[in-house]
C-alpha cells in the first residue's frame, strides 16, 4: 500500500482529502501545519507528499525547501495544493522542485489522477533494468514517453567487434554514443611515439563515447575491444532527444560524467606519486572490481601491453612486477590468464 503524507491546515479540507485517498486504498498520514509536515516526512518517508501552500508555522514553499535539503526526502514526489491560481505562484512552486499543482477546489478524479501519475513516474525511476540491450530498450521505452524515440528501442544497431578491433579512433567526429552489451572495451590515448595509455575500462551494461558527442566535437581518445564484444550504436540525434527531453536521463549522464572526471583525477595523482609496484597492484584491483563475476574467483586474460598501458609503465617492468607478485602468492598466472589469490594484500599494497 502506497503511503501519502497530506499537509493541510484547514481541518475540513484535510479530512475530506484524506478520506478520498483512503477510499482509493492509500495509507494517509496527516499534518496540520508545515512544521509538523516536515517532521512527519522525515519520520515516515512517504511515497508522495500533498501540501498546502498557505499555512501557519511554515508555508508549503518552506516545507519543500527543507525536504529538498535532506537526501532521504529530496526525491519524494511533491504536489502543491492552493486556492491561488496565479501563474507566478505556480511558477515559483515548480522552480522549487514541485512535481504538480492542484488548485482548490478540485474534485476527487483530479486528485486521484494527479496522485496516480506521480506515483507511477516515481516507480519508473526507481525501477531496475537489466544491464544489457534488452534492459536499455525497456529503460528507453519507459523513460522517454515520446513517440519518435520508440524507434531507438526498435531499430538497434548491434555490431560485433573482435579482440583488439577499434570501435572509434581519436580525432574522428562523434556521430553517436555506444552501449556495451557484451565483452570488455578499453578507452585509451596514443602517444606520438605510438605508446598507449588506457584511461578507462568499460564493462557490459555501460555507455561510452558520449563526452565528444555532448561537446559536439571529435573524440579525444580511442576505443577498442579487449575481447570479443557486442556494441550497440545510438545515433546522436536520438540520444539528444532522449537526454534533452528527459530530466532524469540527463541527471544520469551528468552523474556519469562527474564520475569519469573524478576517476581520471585520481588516476593522474596515482601516476605522479605511486611506485610501479603499487600501480600494478591498483590495476589488478581495478580489473577485479570492474569485471569479477559474482561467486566466482577472478581470472582474466589480458594482454601485457594493455595492462602496462593501464599502469603507465613499460611492458618489461610490468612483467617483472607480476613475477614478483606470483612468487609472493598474490596472484597466479595460468595460460596467460591472471588469477588473483590475495585481493586484500593487493588492495593494501604499500607505496
Amino acid at each position: 500500500m502506497k503511503k501519502i503524507l497530506l499537509i493541510e491546515d484547514n481541518t475540513d479540507m484535510r479530512e475530506n482529502t484524506a478520506e478520498i485517498l483512503e477510499l482509493a486504498n492509500y495509507e494517509v498520514i496527516t499534518a496540520k501545519n508545515g512544521k509538523e509536515g516536515v517532521e512527519a516526512a522525515q519520520r515516515h518517508l512517504p511515497d508522495l507528499i500533498i501540501c498546502d501552500i498557505m499555512m501557519p508555522e511554515l508555508d508549503g514553499y518552506g516545507v519543500l525547501h527543507l525536504l529538498s535539503k535532506n537526501s532521504k526526502t529530496a526525491g519524494i514526489p511533491f504536489i502543491f495544493l492552493t486556492a491561488k491560481a496565479e501563474r507566478s505562484d505556480m511558477r515559483r512552486g515548480m522552480e522549487l522542485g514541485a512535481d504538480d499543482y492542484l488548485t482548490k477546489p478540485f474534485d476527487d478524479i483530479e486528485l486521484l489522477n494527479a496522485v496516480e501519475t506521480r506515483l507511477r513516474k516515481n516507480d519508473l525511476l526507481k525501477k531496475e533494468f537489466t544491464r544489457d540491450i534488452a534492459g536499455l530498450t525497456d529503460f528507453i521505452r519507459s523513460a522517454h514517453g515520446f513517440e519518435d524515440l520508440k524507434k531507438l528501442a526498435e531499430e538497434q544497431e548491434v555490431k560485433s567487434f573482435a579482440k583488439k578491433e577499434v570501435i572509434y579512433k581519436e580525432g574522428s567526429y562523434a556521430k553517436g554514443i555506444y552501449f556495451l552489451n557484451k565483452g570488455k572495451v578499453k578507452i585509451y590515448k596514443t602517444h606520438e611515439e605510438g605508446r598507449e595509455f588506457i584511461l578507462a575500462l568499460v564493462k557490459a551494461g555501460e555507455f561510452f563515447g558520449y563526452h565528444a558527442l555532448l561537446e559536439n566535437g571529435r573524440y579525444a581518445e580511442s576505443a577498442a575491444a579487449l575481447e570479443e564484444s557486442e556494441v550497440m550504436f545510438i545515433p546522436g540525434n536520438q540520444f539528444y532527444a532522449l537526454v534533452f527531453n528527459n530530466a532524469e536521463v540527463s541527471k544520469k549522464f551528468i552523474k556519469m560524467l562527474c564520475n569519469n572526471v573524478a576517476e581520471l583525477e585520481d588516476q593522474l595523482v596515482r601516476l605522479a606519486y605511486n611506485s610501479v609496484r603499487k600501480r600494478v597492484a591498483e590495476a589488478l584491483v581495478k580489473l577485479h572490481d570492474r569485471y569479477k563475476e559474482q561467486n566466482q574467483p577472478f581470472s582474466m586474460r589480458v594482454l601485457r601491453e594493455d595492462l602496462a598501458s593501464i599502469v603507465g609503465t613499460a611492458k618489461e617492468s610490468l612483467i617483472r612486477t607480476l613475477s614478483d607478485f606470483k612468487s609472493e602468492g598474490l596472484i597466479d598466472i595460468e595460460d596467460k590468464a591472471i588469477i588473483i589469490r590475495n585481493y586484500d594484500k593487493l588492495l593494501r599494497m604499500r607505496n
